[in-house]
This record gives C-alpha cells, sequence and structure tokens, in this order.
C-alpha cells in the first residue's frame, strides 16, 4: 500500500503576524516563514504548501497582477502550493456601520480577486476565504439577535461576491469572536447565513475551549467539576462538539492547546496555541484530529484536500527554531497516516 498523500499538509504563515507588533515582538517576515516551512522535513516527507494571511507586513492587498505573480513565483521556488487565504477584514466588523460592514465585503471581494489569480496560476488547488465577524463578544451581547442578524446579512453579501469568483468562506470558531464565541452562537450563526459557500474553519485549539463555554458559559459542554486527567468525559464531549460542527467544516487547522486562554500583541485571548510537543497538551492530536476528520460511523469525510497547522502567538525564538517546525510537520505526518487517503 502506497503512503497517504492526501490531505496535503501546509504550513500556516500568518503566525509570523498575529500576536506580534508594537505591543509584542517583531512580526516575522514571510520569506523566513517560507524557508523555515521549506526546510522542515521528517523520513524524506516535507509540507506540501502554505496557507497565507492577506495583511501586512506580509501582504498588500492593493497589490498588482505582477505582484500577484511574484508571491506564487515565490512560493514555488520553496517547493510549495498555497491553499486557503485570510481575508484581513477587522477593519469593517461584520455587526458594525452600513459602511464597516461594506469595508468587510470589499476585503472579501479583494481577496478573493486573489485568490482566483492564484487559482489560474496554477498554485492554489484548494483552498477557501477565511473570515469572521470582526466583532467582540462583549459588544454582539449588547443585542444577540439583532447582531447575529447584521453578521449573517454581512456574511451572506460577502458570501454572494465570494460566489462571483468561485470561492468558499469559512468562518473561524474562536471565543474572541461575536456571533463565533460558542459552538452554539456558531451553529446559529451559520444557519442564519444559509449560503451553500459559507462553512466553519475548526481549529482543534479554539474550539477546544468552546466545551469549556469560555466567554458563553451557558454552552459549556464539559461539566463544572472536569478535571483534564478524565480523558473520557472529554471525548464524550469532543464528540458532542464535532458532530454538531463537523457537518458545517470545510477547512480544517490541526494544532495543539493547555485548556487556557491567551493573547498578545493587539489579538484578543483565544484557544492558546501549544508546541506540537508540549507536555501539557490537553489533545491528542491524532486521535482527536479524527473526530473531525471521520464522520459518526469512522468513515473519513474528506471534506477538505489539504490541512493546515496553526500556531499562532509562539514567542520568535520557537518560531526561528527549525526543530519547531520539524515537530509541527510529524504531528501532521501522523493526522495524515491515521485519517489520510491515497490518490495516485
Amino acid at each position: 500500500m502506497p503512503e497517504n498523500n492526501y490531505p496535503k499538509l501546509h504550513n500556516a504563515t500568518w503566525p509570523g503576524i498575529v500576536g506580534k507588533g508594537p505591543d509584542s515582538e517583531p512580526a516575522i517576515a514571510l520569506d523566513t516563514m517560507l524557508e523555515m516551512t521549506a526546510a522542515a522535513e521528517v523520513d524524506g516527507v516535507k509540507f506540501d504548501g502554505v496557507d497565507l494571511g492577506l495583511f501586512d507586513p506580509h501582504y498588500d492587498l492593493d497589490i498588482s497582477d505582477d505582484g500577484i505573480k511574484r508571491l506564487a513565483d515565490k512560493v514555488a521556488a520553496h517547493g510549495l502550493e498555497i491553499g486557503s487565504l485570510v481575508a484581513p477584514i477587522w477593519g469593517g466588523p461584520a455587526m458594525g456601520t452600513k459602511e464597516q460592514r461594506a469595508e468587510f465585503v470589499e476585503m472579501v471581494r479583494k481577496s478573493c480577486i486573489i485568490g482566483q489569480k492564484l487559482r489560474e496560476m496554477g498554485i492554489r488547488p484548494n483552498g477557501i476565504v477565511r473570515i469572521d465577524s470582526a466583532s467582540g463578544p462583549h459588544d454582539w451581547a449588547a443585542d444577540p439577535a439583532g447582531n447575529t442578524k447584521l453578521i449573517a446579512q454581512t456574511f451572506r453579501e460577502a458570501a454572494d461576491v465570494a460566489a462571483d469568483f468561485g470561492e468558499r468562506l469559512a468562518a473561524e470558531g474562536e471565543i474572541c469572536w461575536g456571533g463565533m464565541h460558542s459552538w452554539k452562537y456558531m451553529l446559529e450563526t451559520l444557519e442564519a447565513v444559509d449560503r451553500k459557500n459559507v462553512g466553519f474553519q475548526a481549529d482543534m485549539s479554539h474550539t477546544t475551549l468552546y466545551l469549556l463555554g469560555y466567554n458563553a458559559p451557558e454552552h459549556r459542554i464539559l461539566p463544572e467539576d472536569f478535571q483534564w486527567g478524565d480523558r473520557a468525559t472529554f471525548l464524550e464531549a469532543l464528540k458532542t462538539l464535532t458532530k454538531a460542527l463537523r457537518p458545517w467544516t470545510i477547512d480544517f487547522h490541526v494544532a495543539q492547546n493547555d485548556g487556557t486562554v491567551f493573547g498578545s500583541g493587539s489579538h484578543d485571548k483565544t484557544g492558546r496555541h501549544c508546541q506540537a510537543t508540549d507536555p501539557n497538551g490537553k489533545l491528542d492530536i491524532t486521535h482527536d484530529a479524527g473526530l473531525w476528520l471521520r464522520d459518526e460511523s469512522g468513515e473519513l469525510t474528506k471534506a477538505f484536500r489539504h490541512i493546515c497547522w496553526d500556531g499562532c502567538m509562539f514567542p520568535n525564538a520557537v518560531m526561528n527554531n527549525q526543530q519547531t517546525w520539524n515537530d509541527i510537520l510529524a504531528a501532521m505526518i501522523n493526522v495524515r497516516k491515521a485519517h489520510g487517503w491515497y490518490e495516485a
């Protein structure tokens, strides 16, 4: 039997930016992120590609067609492909003013133009455009029903624009985004959007905090007296979560979490991304990924053709250490061995 070659294994480049900046450490250049990704290797296996954040200082959203071509050539020169793209929608809250919501949709439009051009160049065979509500849970809570309706309206407008470019939008479930800060609110928002090209982006770290009810204790799944050593109870809760959100999931981040919240730079507190080998990690990465990648009967969903490692807000000393990326790649390979497939 040949080795599984799907889903393709991608690394995220935005951890070089997210949580960095004036209030934290300097951003890490896109070139550095690409070099570290391309240099990672475990038993002859390397990363297949990268997912990109379309925001400063890695990227100028108003880049020319020549600039897009240079980006494609740069990534290709490292032997990598491009997958999912993160739209920089944070200047236009999805439940904001009419002008702000129009700004949100415009950022999605520009991201989709770039995504389409990268597909036409042959460098981007798979992937979605990632969004969130760009709004905080506290602001959302001032009018839950009204704000969810506004978010859904904005997402629908963005989805209609994305459809013109053949793109799908994936909303990433994090406790820091209003209307998306619990698993039930996330479902309500997705159901209200009701567009075939809008789905869920599951991050193994962020969704773990859904179980604990951070920012939405009314939707906590794990019992109040839960102890992390109780793996059986944890798995039952995770099965409840994945059963509800898996049908919506169109993009997936492999990650580790130590059960705590964390924020740095300008990024609000969300699920802490831990290193793949962190002894305090609460997830069995290989096993627990399978609850997202397989359906209730244990069959592979094949709902996405690549998976991506997300390790935001690691210290720069960690991110500039090549062994970090080798360890991450090893974790990704294990997920693919357990839950992947082979295509000739």
